[in-house]
């Protein structure tokens, strides 16, 4: 699996091409603006993209949906707990003040363990509610693509609606920290850094503590 990231928006968002190289058929993850610039990525790479992939239902994560649909005809994938949770008017309501477009009607709604594929790749999804009920990462053996649950040296916020921090800590602590050392960590935003792994996170992140998260 080719991947190919980039910074867009003007939230900063780590959006990544992940293309399979035999067939060129791919997937979008988070595309949070740019949409300009991730689709001339598309074109340099000459990537069929089949779906586009939201970590999560956060504006910034999925701002650039629309105009990226309706360019390559993709699917938008997300989590089937965000597709609900995002889809009630006060939370609508609350995020609409970011001033970011909103995500067209998802097409695919997926869940704990299902796989998305795109030519002889896949994703696994592995559920890691906490910063939003349907926050996911995204598993292709040794990379991990992990939205705004784990970045580099810290954790997604939890003071939006729908998070919540112990969940998060659990999410990291039994679904992230038990995959092998060497996993390929793929932030959503690159706060302090733009990879990592998942032993060097075990070794250094200050928030992968039982004392932060209980006092």
């Amino acid at each position: 699996m080719l991947i190919k990231a980039m910074t867009v928006g003007n939230m900063a968002c780590c959006c990544y091409l992940a293309i399979c190289e035999e067939t060129r058929e791919a997937v979008i993850i988070d595309p949070g603006g740019d949409e300009n610039k991730v689709l001339a990525l598309c074109e340099r790479e000459k990537a069929k993209v089949k779906y586009i992939v939201n970590t999560h239902g956060h504006p910034d994560h999925v701002c650039g949906n629309g105009t990226i649909k309706q360019a390559t005809g993709a699917a938008i994938v997300m989590h089937e707990d965000d597709v609900v949770f995002f889809g009630k008017p006060e939370v609508e309501q609350y995020f609409s003040v970011l001033g970011l477009k909103a995500t067209p009607p998802v097409d695919k709604k997926v869940k704990d363990g299902d796989t998305i594929g795109f030519g002889r790749e896949s994703l696994e999804v592995i559920h890691t509610p906490g910063h939003s009920p349907g926050g996911m990462c995204l598993y292709n053996a040794p990379n991990l693509f992990t939205g705004d649950t784990l970045f580099v040296g810290g954790v997604g916020r939890t003071d939006f609606p729908g998070g919540d921090g112990k969940v998060l800590y659990r999410s990291i602590k039994e679904r992230l920290l038990t995959l092998p050392d060497r996993t390929v960590v793929w932030p959503g935003h690159g706060y302090g850094g733009a990879t990592s792994t998942i032993g060097e996170e075990k070794r250094s992140n200050p928030f992968l503590t039982d004392t932060f998260w209980t006092g």
